[in-house]
């Protein structure tokens, strides 16, 4: 078994039990404590485990929510390659939202320059990004800023996207299974990404295979909301078929 299988193998005995535990794995695994502990040092270094005595814990189980920079230096390929795959749904004119996260920030990056759009975000760094971008006519959501996200959430966000109307949503989220659908960690964030679906015609979610199979502490859609995931090539084969049978068309990039 190579190191990924094994990780991947780690990574899913600790989401069914809750905890992973070295000796445990060594043995299953036909591996040194050593290897395994390596193998926990590098999930924990991607945001997927927490180091805890004697094994680990997954991140969900723990409440945990990285932030936006943490997020940002993770899976940097995965993600550049899910954005460039998700240009292909964008309109060549017309309205988009682009909810708050590290990957829908690497979409915002590869807007081509002579695109024009309207862009509805809620998401600081996007905002930044796009502010001085002439072919964009851009329009920020007010609300509550969260230090985790850098996204403007809540009431405000919500109220103002109640009278948006806009051809495509490009969804972040935390957690998406066939069970729960998508989830997140906070129940503001939650509210405002459930009204930037409702005020779009079609939804487009972009999310890493780490996001897969997991679910947070807040549901905001179930997969039948959803047309298209973009993911990549590191999604399980099975799991892809089990989110596509829950409703979307799934791409990996």
């Amino acid at each position: 078994m190579y190191a990924t299988e094994r990780q991947q193998a780690i990574l899913a005995r600790a989401r069914e039990h809750g905890r992973a535990e070295v000796a445990q794995l060594a043995a299953d695994l036909a591996v040194t404590p050593e290897t395994i502990r390596r193998d926990l040092t590098a999930l924990e270094r991607q945001g997927l485990l927490r180091r805890v005595h004697g094994g680990a814990i997954p991140v969900e189980r723990l409440g945990a929510e990285a932030a936006l920079a943490t997020r940002e230096a993770r899976l940097v390929t995965e993600k550049e390659r899910i954005a460039k795959r998700a240009l292909e749904e964008v309109p060549e004119e017309g309205s988009v939202v682009l909810d708050a996260g590290s990957t829908t920030v690497r979409l915002a990056e590869a807007l081509p320059a002579e695109r024009r759009l309207t862009v509805v975000t809620n998401s600081l760094p996007i905002a930044a990004l796009l502010a001085a971008r002439p072919g964009i006519a851009l329009h920020v959501v007010g609300g509550q800023a969260r230090s985790q996200t850098q996204a403007l959430v809540g009431d405000w966000a919500a109220s103002a996207l109640a009278d948006v109307c806009v051809d495509v949503a490009f969804m972040g989220t935390n957690g998406m299974s066939p069970q729960r659908g998508l989830t997140t960690a906070d129940r503001q964030e939650a509210g405002t990404k459930r009204a930037m679906m409702a005020a779009a015609r079609r939804c487009v979610v972009l999310a890493d295979h780490t996001k897969a199979g997991t679910d947070h502490f807040a549901s905001f859609a179930r997969l039948d909301q959803v047309d298209l995931v973009v993911s990549d090539t590191g999604l399980d084969p099975d799991l892809a078929d089990e989110l596509a049978a829950a409703g979307p068309e799934v791409v990996l990039a």
